[in-house]
């Protein structure tokens, strides 16, 4: 899923090589936290979110066929 995420979000940014993604499992939901550089949040976030809602609909439906938890994205 962290390849995925990386994989959506690089085109997206300016710097590249400052994407990082963390993950954090818990009983019932996987949690990823993506970081870019302080100066591609807006490109990542999009106009009035929509990138940021595409980018986690797309993670979402592919965390629904890879297990039974909930899968979160949070944008830092």
């Amino acid at each position: 899923m962290k390849k995925l995420i990386e994989t959506i979000v690089e085109p997206l940014v300016d710097h590249p090589e400052d994407i990082v993604v963390t993950e954090r499992e818990e009983e019932s939901k996987i949690v990823f936290h993506l970081q870019v550089n302080e100066n591609d949040v807006g490109k990542v976030i999009g106009k009035n979110g929509r990138i940021a809602k595409s980018i986690r609909t797309v993670v979402y439906a592919a965390g629904m066929k890879s297990n039974n938890k909930k899968i979160f994205l949070d944008i830092m």
